[in-house]
């Protein structure tokens, strides 16, 4: 069962498998290096080809898909062809524009509705009530709003002793 098994840790794993690929990767240099130096090309110089290997390359002829042109003239399929113009351009859709707006202002719904309820009703541990905390903003933006009226009633106060 492994109940007394430390579990593995995947960075260590990871790791460990990096390092395997470094010593390798060492070993394959060290043998390269024994090998000898090998000539090296001189920049800008074309490869080496054999006559049997560019005589057995024959250029491949291109190969063309076919293309629907008519696609982007085409309305959407399923709407009415009264909402595009002559050119396939939709028309100006006031009703479809303030249907977007409107959206903009919903509120989206939940992504994990039984959350939520959870939340509202307190039963996760360690979590206070939703109710709880409205109740709590509820209260602290009253206060806030009865310090500013008390402000403002004082400053008016002020300004009507001085005339």
């Amino acid at each position: 069962m492994g109940l007394f098994k430390k579990k593995a840790d995947p960075v260590s794993d990871r790791a460990r498998k990096l390092n395997a690929e470094i010593a390798a990767l060492e070993t394959k240099i060290k043998k390269l290096e024994q090998a000898g130096p090998t000539p090296r090309p001189k920049p800008g110089a074309a490869p080496a080809v054999s006559a049997a290997a560019s005589a057995s390359r024959v250029p491949r002829e291109p190969v063309f898909e076919e293309v629907d042109r008519n696609r982007w003239s085409h309305p959407e399929s399923g709407s009415p062809p009264e909402l595009y113009n002559e050119l396939g351009v939709r028309k100006y859709d006031l009703a479809g524009l303030w249907g977007r707006v409107r959206g903009l202002f919903r509120q989206a719904p939940p992504n994990n509705p039984r959350l939520i309820n959870y939340l509202a009703a307190g039963s996760i541990q360690g979590l206070r009530p939703l109710r709880y905390e409205k109740r709590v903003a509820r209260n602290r933006v009253i206060g806030l709003c009865l310090i500013l009226l008390v402000v403002l009633l004082s400053i008016i106060g002020l300004m009507m002793k001085r005339r």
